[in-house]
């Protein structure tokens, strides 16, 4: 059973970075739920209600994020930063500070919803008790902050803990490349595009998944002082992906394959694509993403593919 917070109505959850998918999907679970959610970004929210209030602020700005932070019972980090491993390395760290921080001084609980890049190349499921090998520049920085949460938290500093997800679907961004190149093909009839070889397992996580995690999580402060792993279904093959995919859009499965020197080349002329070379391996080797432990502990399912795919064809990828 949950355990249940004393004053329950004036708890306040707060999210920071705002805005992004993974906030959004924790956003609308928390407003199901009637919470108090206080959102803060550096740009105001498309969010409004009796319950919901939003707040400026710089993550890189410690006086700002305390500012932010005050009153809450419960912070949650979603942040996303430009997709540059310069960058990365200078600010992850400074954000990651400024929350241990506020998270000392408010005595909220802290809760990071992290990735997987620093588990490198895993032989097998990657599970949250996976060794850190990063093998990208991208991947030292999460071990990094990662283990900088950590080891506050097992000096009984902070009270909180990390939550991962594989590589997701479902966001409104378009940042996933299943989203982009594979959902949004096959929406619209077209060929798909898949990175690396087609034959090898990936795990993807739903969204609405990582928001639902996000937020039991948020309920229950036993589970504090680990790591979890969001709940994500088997993993399949690309092949097996993008069948899936053109049967839910009514469309013949048909694609090309992206591999690194492609990537390399196109990176000449797309920065976004030049910094996400490092991480090729992900995607020419098995990807499997293992999440028994959260399913096991909070009983719950994640979404399968086929219902995750169908959901976004009526919604996100629906035809005007």
């Amino acid at each position: 059973m949950f355990v249940s917070y004393k004053n329950r109505k004036t708890m306040i959850h707060t999210i920071f970075g705002a805005g992004g998918p993974v906030a959004n999907a924790l956003t609308r679970k928390l407003i199901s739920e009637n919470e108090n959610v206080r959102l803060v970004s550096r740009r105001p929210s498309t969010f409004t209600g009796n319950n919901i209030t939003w707040q400026k602020a710089d993550l890189l700005n410690y006086a700002e994020v305390l500012q932010a932070a005050k009153g809450s019972d419960v912070i949650y980090l979603c942040a996303g930063l430009v997709y540059n491993k310069i960058i990365w390395q200078q600010q992850w760290p400074v954000i990651m500070q400024n929350m241990i921080n506020a998270a000392k001084e408010t005595g909220a609980r802290f809760i990071f919803f992290d990735n997987v890049y620093m588990y490198g190349l895993v032989n097998g499921p990657m599970l949250e008790t996976t060794p850190y090998n990063p093998l990208s520049v991208k991947g030292e920085v999460r071990a990094k902050i990662a283990t900088q949460l950590m080891d506050e938290i097992k000096e009984g500093n902070v009270k909180g803990s990390i939550i991962r997800a594989a590589d997701f679907y479902g966001a409104e961004t378009m940042n996933s490349f299943f989203d982009g190149m594979v959902l949004a093909k096959y929406a619209k009839g077209e060929r798909a595009q898949w990175i690396g070889k087609s034959k090898t397992l990936h795990s993807f996580s739903y969204i609405p998944d990582c928001g639902n995690a996000m937020y039991l999580l948020g309920q229950k402060p036993e589970s504090d002082s680990q790591i979890w792993h969001v709940p994500t279904a088997a993993p399949l093959t690309g092949v097996q992906f993008m069948e899936l995919a053109a049967d839910v859009f009514n469309t013949k499965p048909k694609y090309t394959t992206i591999n690194k020197l492609m990537m390399q080349l196109f990176g000449l002329f797309n920065p976004l694509v030049k910094d996400s070379v490092e991480m090729y391996y992900q995607y020419d080797h098995n990807y499997v993403f293992n999440s028994d432990k959260f399913e096991k502990f909070f009983n719950v399912k994640p979404t399968t593919y086929r219902d995750g795919i169908v959901e976004l064809s009526q919604t996100l990828f629906k035809k005007s």
